[in-house]
């Protein structure tokens, strides 16, 4: 029937958390099995299954004790134990009903019956054989220093491993930290340099503007004292000096038209600048990587945005988050 077969033998808790004793309540096999539990992991609950360890009625009182405890499932491992004692004594534990209880049980069984040289066959259908009683109680729980040693080692491991990801979380926040500060700094660099190219544009405009002034008055003066020293009569000196200030009025209409596109692009330039924007009513918002936001859709509730004021910044939690691509109305459900 394979009841001995040692490949069906399971193995036992390694931190039970209650253990089941079946025995006979006036045995010493017992009062050795509580001593040795209570010395060696006395956390762990004990239940005692009574029942008959000897004579003519033993093996049906023993595969009654293994039956309930199966049933009431409320221990982890069970001890069958007994004393020692001559082999008539020792012959419920060889009774086929009994092997087969104890090969059936849905708990892990330990089998202490007798001193060590004693073997029966309920010794080989359990899942482990302890040489004595005594010997089932110690092989079926861990040892109480060890056990504290093993839970100061994992303590010491969880220490470290805290410290180790709130130090990780705080190098993380200290990032974040930083980056929230960019957009301040990302404005006041394109305001440099928006101010660096208006400077230089408003001197190109204006040397131009005064070498082709310089120009034209030149050439007009070289065209009015050359012609008028080779004029003989006020009429040709007259038409000289018509022509002159027909050319300065042509210099200065150019000097104009080229001045007003640049006090255009002057103007496009101020409008432009980050600072006159955020001092029309707009921010700039980023989010808790430091990247700009552009849409609605980007965001969800609960996330955490900076928004960048004319004056400072702001940091806020998104509450909820409306969009305008859908609905009756024009506006889409809240998020």
């Amino acid at each position: 029937q394979g009841l001995l077969d040692p490949s069906r033998r399971r193995p036992l808790p390694v931190w039970p958390r209650a253990i089941g004793v079946v025995t006979s309540p006036g045995a010493a096999a017992l009062r050795d099995v509580l001593t040795t539990l209570a010395r060696r992991a006395p956390q762990i609950r004990v239940v005692i299954y009574a029942c008959l360890v000897q004579g003519e009625q033993a093996p049906a009182s023993i595969v009654a004790a293994l039956a309930q405890a199966g049933e009431r499932a409320e221990v982890d491992t069970l001890l069958l134990v007994r004393g020692g004692g001559s082999l008539e004594d020792l012959w419920a534990f060889n009774d086929e009903r009994v092997v087969g209880a104890v090969s059936a049980s849905p708990l892990p069984v330990v089998c202490g019956v007798g001193h060590e040289t004693d073997v029966t066959l309920s010794d080989l259908a359990a899942d482990l054989r302890a040489p004595t009683p005594t010997a089932a109680a110690e092989l079926a729980t861990p040892r109480r220093d060890e056990a504290l040693t093993e839970l100061d080692r994992l303590a010491r491991r969880l220490h470290q491993a805290a410290a180790r990801h709130v130090e990780r979380q705080g190098q993380r926040l200290d990032l974040l930290g930083q980056r929230a500060g960019r957009p301040g700094a990302v404005l006041q660099a394109q305001s440099s340099r928006l101010d660096i190219w208006s400077h230089r544009i408003g001197q190109a405009a204006s040397g131009r503007t005064g070498r082709d002034r310089l120009r034209l008055q030149a050439l007009a003066h070289r065209i009015s004292l050359g012609q008028a020293a080779s004029c003989r009569t006020g009429r040709d000196r007259l038409m000289l000096q018509a022509l002159a200030h027909r050319i300065s009025l042509a210099a200065d209409s150019a000097i104009e038209r080229r001045r007003l596109p640049l006090q255009g692009l002057s103007a496009r330039l101020d409008a432009a600048h980050p600072r006159q924007v955020l001092q029309r009513g707009y921010a700039w918002v980023t989010d808790g990587a430091g990247k700009p936001v552009l849409r609605a859709a980007a965001l969800h509730p609960g996330q955490e945005v900076r928004a960048v004021f004319s004056d400072g910044l702001a940091a806020a939690r998104v509450d909820t988050v409306r969009l305008t691509e859908a609905g009756p109305d024009g506006l889409a459900p809240d998020r």
